[in-house]
């Protein structure tokens, strides 16, 4: 079953992924003598006292501070077949006029050409203000192509807002409104929330203003597909369309996130939110209102998971770090002497855990700064320093590899690339794999694909792959090009 990552205004986000995820209730203790359960000690132990949180005082205090977003724009749709109705508003008069003829033959009986024809959208969202003098914040997935966009206030007011500037790689977006002495919230900081801590959301979802839902932080640092410069804080705080850009505020009332998505197999919430850190808001708001707009860095890499069979290919103590499977020709990494088949475990000192972990610490950082980059290279650890370029034309990606390496020896059916095959596929060296089977086809290796290194020595010859191979004690690496794409494949020899 596929699984979507939709973000509450609608924008959905492919993600193949099954999983299973429980709901808490709220009748989950039963009484032992309730079951007929008779307790061993008579003495009563003391737990800790739990005290929850003030939401009325929260709601009441900061709840004037949260606005609602409308927006309306217009998009370019084909008059043939249905297309002629996609955004547009059933209770617009023209809506029927369109359904009913929108197949009408021409006079000499031909179906005519389809007609491009703009037909309005509209949308709604929240945000909140962070400055008296009218400086917002919500996503940037909530006004993107909108052309008018007005703020309502909860006193009911509504003023046409301007957008200052938006960033699509953290999904954050700045407005002004012309008012003043306006209500604000106070802004807190991620770096202290906790796992299990308790967190309130205030937001107009469905077009329900003022809505407040309640939660606790499921986990930090979430790493989604295509969102890897933001380090998500993963909640259950209820989030659905319309909370889009909402605060998500701690018990003391601070904003530490912006919602911005939902894990949902149906587009509704189903107990799985994600907001974007305060800290990573804060940045961006501040470069935009200098400047129009936000930069990042990036390193020039494409890195994927270090699972336990690349840890035992690569000898690292734990499945930890990003493996870099491609480096930009030119780029900084490529400048800073990265190789494929290195394993970046720190930047400036700042553990990299998961692959997700490097493009959220590097896209924060400053085009032209120098950072200092921990690395594993061919069983020992190194250290290199990289002058970082700007992410403007390229982000750095996340690549998928499959975890299921299968077991036995390789599989592989291999012959050297004839010089043509090596101009065509842009390398020096490399195998063309003629026939896939075993462990190597569990692992997704495929007819057609070149491998390129094993264990990160360049596949030169097939004596040499299979020299590598039996020397393995648990699982190979095998870089592999798929088209233009490069991607190490774990699989299991033993």
């Amino acid at each position: 079953m596929n699984t979507r990552l939709t973000s509450p205004k609608g924008l959905v986000l492919a993600l193949a992924a099954a999983g299973v995820i429980g709901a808490v209730g709220t009748g989950a203790y039963t009484s032992a003598r309730a079951v007929g359960v008779v307790p061993v000690a008579t003495a009563a132990v003391a737990g800790p006292q739990v005290t929850l949180p003030d939401f009325s005082t929260i709601t009441s205090r900061d709840g004037p501070a949260v606005v609602n977003i409308s927006v309306t724009g217009t998009m370019k749709t084909s008059m043939d077949g249905d297309a002629a109705l996609q955004g547009m508003d059933p209770d617009d008069p023209m809506y029927e006029f369109f359904r009913r003829f929108q197949g009408q033959m021409n006079p000499r009986g031909r179906q005519q050409q389809p007609q491009q024809r703009e037909v309005p959208t509209r949308g709604q969202g929240s945000g909140f203000i962070v400055s008296a003098d009218g400086i917002i914040l919500t996503n940037a997935h909530v006004v993107k192509d909108a052309k008018e966009v007005t703020v309502k206030l909860t006193d009911r007011r509504e003023f046409r807002a301007k957008v200052l500037g938006s960033d699509e790689r953290t999904d954050i977006a700045v407005l002004k409104i012309e008012a003043g002495n306006l209500p604000t919230l106070q802004i807190g900081s991620t770096k202290d929330l906790k796992a299990g801590e308790w967190v309130l959301a205030i937001g107009s979802p469905f077009g329900f203003e003022n809505t407040v839902t309640a939660g606790v932080v499921s986990a930090k640092g979430r790493s989604l597909p295509d969102d890897s410069y933001v380090p998500f804080i993963q909640t259950d705080v209820a989030i659905n369309p319309g909370n889009s850009g909402g605060p998500l505020l701690n018990a003391r009332g601070e904003v530490v996130g912006i919602n911005s998505q939902i894990y949902s197999r149906s587009g509704g919430y189903q107990g799985v939110s994600f907001a974007i850190p305060i800290d990573v808001a804060v940045q961006v708001k501040d470069q935009i209102v200098a400047t129009g707009k936000a930069s990042h860095a990036k390193l020039g890499v494409a890195v994927q998971e270090v699972n336990q069979a690349f840890a035992d290919s690569f000898k690292l103590d734990k499945p930890e770090g990003a493996l870099v499977s491609n480096v930009e020709k030119g780029g900084p990494g490529d400048a800073a002497g990265l190789r494929s088949g290195d394993v970046i475990r720190k930047v400036d000192g700042q553990p990299i855990v998961s692959s997700g972990d490097l493009p959220a610490i590097i896209g924060q950082s400053k085009p032209g700064s120098r950072v200092s980059l921990e690395i594993w290279r061919q069983g020992s650890r190194e250290e290199i320093t990289a002058k970082l370029g700007d992410a403007s034309e390229k982000a750095a990606k996340v690549a998928k590899s499959d975890d299921d390496a299968g077991h036995g020896k390789l599989g592989l059916a291999l012959r050297p690339l004839q010089p043509q095959e090596k101009r065509e596929a842009a390398v020096e060296n490399g195998l063309l794999i003629e026939d896939a089977g075993g462990p190597a086809a569990l692992a997704g290796v495929q007819p057609g694909d070149v491998l390129l290194a094993i264990n990160g020595t360049p596949a030169k010859s097939i004596e040499q792959v299979r020299e590598v191979a039996a020397k393995a004690d648990k699982s190979v690496a095998l870089l592999i090009q798929r088209g233009s794409d490069k991607i190490f494949v774990p699989v299991r020899v033993g």
